[in-house]
């Protein structure tokens, strides 16, 4: 009788360490969910206006802006790498985008005998240097068999120096470029939606359309399957029969030609480019892949998660202006970030191991 009532208590002891295990990991695996919550509540009692439509607004359109750069990097991540050229690849496509589309008579104008290209061409520029960008890097890891981190870095300093080099070109001599074509601006920045008021940017709609392809191209096409496949384990997919070059290579292109429409839609958005256009961009985007779950040891994420992971990372930068935070200060708050959500993926994966 004592050894069952004995037995019993261990059992009931048990369940109560499996309770709070289970708690603990909950804790520790939303940690920055949390945070990011407690951080949105205190900023909302500081300052409500955080909340009000224009702010919601401003947040979204932020957002809109960077997400088809988080989903380019997210691809490079899932296969177990990432991509520090990205920022600079925006940068590239930003100007030559903008000093293709300068208006005529501009007194500035890069290329004074060259009248404002259409539209349609100039994006065509744009997706295919950030293709042609995307193509080298995919080259050089799937055939060299170089890590990303290498690679990137490398073509990273070849686009600065390129987009310096280009800068000088015509009547630039290093200029910004400014004077877009009125066409350009109001097909990026006009708006036919209002929202009590607050217009919403066309740009965030083209980031919705562009966020819908990107979720059928992961989920329901056999290249998304093999990208998964190669990022889980690479030699397991070519024995499968996936041919782990071309997916690896595709994946740095499709990456490349959304870093393209980034820069297409940048350019327009801030109106005035340089050399500075880009700078630090792949830091934000690989932060709100790994804050949504888009995991560094490969073969896991989803695009709901990029979209989160944007999504809170602007709400807490934003939320930062609102407390009038240093934005020095908020260098080293991104890098807090980027440092914790990997840690916690890390984690992740050990304790499945």
């Amino acid at each position: 009788m004592r050894s069952l009532v004995q037995l019993r208590q261990a059992r009931r002891e048990m369940t109560a360490d499996e309770k709070r295990l289970r708690r603990k990991e909950f804790f520790i695996n939303n940690s920055l969910y949390i945070f990011l919550i407690a951080a949105i509540v205190g900023i909302v009692i500081y300052d409500p206006r955080f909340l009000s439509v224009p702010s919601v607004v401003n947040i979204l359109s932020l957002s809109a802006a960077n997400l088809p750069l988080a989903l380019g990097i997210a691809g490079a991540i899932i296969l177990s790498g990432t991509d520090l050229s990205a920022g600079r690849a925006v940068g590239l496509v930003a100007c030559v985008s903008a000093s293709l589309l300068q208006m005529s008579g501009y007194p500035n104008k890069m290329f004074p005998e060259l009248g404002a290209l259409s539209l349609p061409v100039v994006l065509l520029i744009a997706l295919a240097i950030g293709g042609v960008i995307g193509l080298v890097n995919g080259f050089c890891v799937a055939k060299f068999r170089l890590h990303p981190f290498i690679v990137t870095l490398a073509t990273q300093l070849i686009i600065f120096g390129l987009l310096l080099m280009y800068l000088m070109i015509g009547n630039n001599n290093g200029q910004s470029l400014s004077g877009l074509d009125p066409s350009y601006t109001e097909f990026i920045t006009g708006s036919f939606l209002r929202i009590g008021g607050t217009a919403i940017p066309n740009y965030v709609f083209y980031s919705i359309g562009i966020t819908v392809i990107m979720w059928f191209v992961w989920n329901k096409t056999v290249f998304g399957k093999n990208m998964f496949a190669v990022g889980s384990n690479e030699e397991a997919a070519k024995v499968s029969g996936v041919n782990v070059t071309a997916t690896i290579i595709g994946v740095f292109v499709l990456a490349g030609v959304l870093y393209g429409v980034t820069g297409f839609i940048e350019a327009a958005r801030i109106g005035s480019n340089s050399a500075a256009t880009g700078l630090n961009y792949e830091l934000d985007a690989i932060a709100a892949c790994v804050i949504g779950g888009v995991s560094f040891v490969g073969g896991l994420g989803k695009i709901r998660g990029v979209i989160l992971g944007v999504v809170l990372l602007r709400i807490i930068f934003v939320g930062l202006t609102f407390l009038s935070i240093d934005s020095n200060l908020q260098y080293v708050i991104k890098g807090l970030i980027i440092l914790v959500a990997c840690a916690i993926d890390m984690r992740k994966y050990l304790k499945r191991r």
